[in-house]
């Protein structure tokens, strides 16, 4: 019987990758790589042999979507930010079955899902960042549409349920990352300069819930987080509407998970988001 291993909502900004490159920027997102590195140390540790991507750089506009290739090889630059991320070599392992499988326990539940194996179907930075740092090896990879426009948070509830039950009726086990911000209001256009962007929050009120936030999880007080998702979402403008965190915690159980979060290194403002690595451990 398979099984989740290990959770997290994890940062995927491309200043990562600019990070580890000769230049000013070298050296600046060190201890959110170190923190990714270290989330798959003890995935490793667990046992996990294969990860699921909740991505929300791959938008969809209706039904949710599985890239459950057999395998993603490719190189890859960003339409969205050109000048980061240019020419990123990739290659891993898929696992079509538990794509099927996990689209198929969604549509039972109501949620119409599809599962692609479609060679010219690529991964998005959302998943490609990370796992240029993770370094999965053999293990396979499945990635999930997270950027999700037109979906209520109800029906990614319950896609993550489903993720948990396909695993546990497979051999897989799962590393499951949700890869996206807290707030998400990048500074505007004008504004960025001189506003040092790359390295500040564009509105204080969204650093202030996303402290909070982390701080809910920290406590364990996961159902209150809940209640104000929907609302966190929108007056903070999350990430893909924070759907990978909906499917994340439907995963981990919904209100009835009672661990309590870990973050690994810093909350970090980047291009006016809130960014950060924090652990969900399973019991």
């Amino acid at each position: 019987m398979g099984e989740i291993v290990l959770a997290a909502k994890i940062t995927h900004v491309p200043t990562m990758l600019l990070s580890e490159q000769p230049g000013k920027l070298q050296g600046c997102r060190q201890q959110a790589i170190d923190g990714q590195r270290e989330i798959m140390r003890r995935a490793r540790e667990a046992g996990a042999d294969t990860v699921i991507v909740l991505d929300t750089h791959w938008l969809v506009n209706a039904g949710y979507h599985i890239n459950s290739n057999s395998r993603f090889k490719g190189s890859f630059t960003s339409h969205e930010f050109p000048h980061f991320i240019q020419n990123l070599e990739y290659d891993y392992r898929g696992n079509p079955e538990l794509g099927d499988a996990i689209a198929a326990k969604a549509t039972e539940k109501g949620v119409f899902t599809l599962s692609h194996q479609v060679d010219t179907l690529d991964l998005e930075y959302g998943t490609l960042v990370p796992m240029h740092f993770m370094e999965p090896g053999d293990m396979p990879i499945v990635s999930i549409a997270g950027w999700c426009t037109v979906h209520s948070i109800e029906s990614s509830r319950k896609l993550g349920e489903a993720i948990t039950e396909a695993v546990k009726e497979s051999d897989a086990k799962v590393l499951l990352l949700a890869s996206g911000s807290l707030s998400h209001k990048i500074w505007e256009n004008d504004l960025y300069e001189a506003n040092n962007g790359t390295f500040t929050i564009s509105r204080e009120f969204n650093r202030q819930v996303d402290l909070r936030v982390l701080e809910l999880w920290q406590n364990g007080e996961i159902d209150t987080f809940l209640k104000m998702l929907p609302e966190y979402a929108e007056y903070c403008c999350g990430e893909g509407g924070m759907h990978d965190t909906a499917m994340l915690f439907g995963a981990l159980g919904w209100d009835k998970y009672t661990g309590k979060g870990e973050l690994l290194g810093e909350y970090f403002p980047s291009s006016g988001t809130g960014q950060a690595n924090v652990i969900f451990p399973i019991d």
